[in-house]
């Protein structure tokens, strides 16, 4: 049996939030319990995404909501991190989706395109009309995305794009993809390109036998002679730097997203204990341990609240930095996955059905845990800040 969201907040969090916060918070809340919550455990047992939902998502200024302009619901760092957060509690997944499409697809073509990519781009996105995806991440260099062998080469007034992307989100379904590589006659710098994917030369695949993210779409990408014009460089990138500016917004949204994870791994477990009885025919939720459990989960959850909080926060003043972000990923993600495992302990047998979500909770956090910056990286990018010396 499946138990009705009732919301988490001890320590009164909410008043914390101003009221166009809880607004957007409660808007997010309503469409993932209307629409992702009663297709998500089919969903994942069929390795399916549910793109049927994605017209609602474009209508509700999901994609990149806290962008302005350009058709976008220019929401604060918060109420975006709110989203996230509904998001996740629905489904990892689901939640990468929508973090590729607005963190890693319109946000660089925000950022670091020419008006003409914003003008075109920006607004079908923001609908849903078109899907992007990102390919960093290649087959051989994850976490030394530096390492990357995708060249660019210039002839004439048009680019030629050879190399492979593996691990790619939406890879499949993307119309656009953004692409970065090395230029040949730039000394090998990064840029980064926008490769309508119908464009001949470039192929995409799909990633078979996941016991993660099966709701979402995982891809490998291959670029044989891809031919872009010039026009499709995005102008502002220059370097590797304006790639994992990218990542930093992803990072930032994941370390919401994985508070509602949590989310929903201790409520069902809090409302399961009190129904669940065992021994003298009394709810589990009278002993001790199980009590040890719940406490520990509603504690670390409130601190990833605070957490996340401050760091939104400071940026929405402008005054994040990358380590701040990598904290609230590195520290929530890990506090997620183990929550599932003890609402999954709290459960027991029943722990491992899709009965309820806690298993599948469990399986996407362990994917959550790997990508945008591994929880080892995002431990030496906090050890390197607060030493001042490099460990890798």
């Amino acid at each position: 049996m499946a138990f009705k969201f009732k919301g988490v907040d001890f320590i009164g969090f909410d008043a914390l939030l101003s009221e166009d916060e809880r607004l957007t918070r409660d808007t997010a809340r309503q469409f993932i319990e209307d629409n992702l919550i009663p297709v998500i455990e089919e969903c994942n047992r069929e390795g399916r995404f549910p793109r049927e939902l994605v017209p609602q998502m474009g209508e509700l200024g999901f994609f990149g909501a806290n962008l302005h302009g350009y058709g976008c619901a220019g929401m604060s760092n918060v109420e975006y991190g709110l989203v996230m957060q509904e998001f996740e509690r629905g489904d990892s997944g689901v939640r990468s989706f929508v973090s590729v499409q607005s963190a890693l697809v319109m946000y660089p073509i925000y950022t670091f395109g020419s008006d003409e990519q914003k003008d075109y781009w920006l607004p079908l996105l923001a609908r849903g009309e078109k899907l992007g995806c990102f390919g960093l991440t290649e087959p051989d260099f994850g976490s030394n995305p530096g390492g990357m062998r995708t060249r660019a080469r210039k002839e004439g007034d048009e680019y030629v794009l050879n190399g492979e992307k593996m691990w790619i989100t939406s890879g499949t379904i993307a119309d656009v993809a953004v692409i970065w590589a090395k230029v040949d006659d730039e000394d090998g710098r990064v840029r980064g390109f926008l490769v309508e994917t119908d464009r001949p030369g470039f192929s995409a695949y799909d990633v078979h036998g996941k016991w993660s993210l099966r709701a979402s779409v995982t891809s490998g990408l291959s670029l044989q002679d891809v031919r872009v014009p010039a026009k499709n460089l995005m102008p502002g990138t220059d370097g590797l730097k304006a790639a994992l500016m990218c990542l930093n917004q992803a990072r930032y949204g994941i370390g919401w997203g994985a508070i509602g994870a949590a989310m929903s791994c201790y409520d069902t477990a809090l409302q399961y204990s009190q129904v669940r009885k065992q021994f003298r025919d009394q709810p589990i939720a009278s002993h001790q341990l199980v009590q040890e459990k719940l406490t520990w989960m509603i504690t670390e959850i409130t601190k990833a609240q605070l957490l996340s909080l401050q760091v939104g926060r400071l940026k929405d003043a402008g005054k994040v930095e990358h380590q701040h972000i990598s904290m609230a990923k590195r520290n929530n993600v890990w506090m997620a996955l183990e929550c599932a495992r003890l609402a999954r302990d709290i459960l027991g047998g029943n722990g491992i059905t899709d009965d309820y979500p806690i298993m599948r909770h469990m399986m996407n956090l362990e994917s959550v845990k790997t990508y945008e910056g591994t929880h080892d990286i995002h431990t030496l990018i906090i050890g390197q800040s607060i030493t001042g010396v490099p460990a890798y």
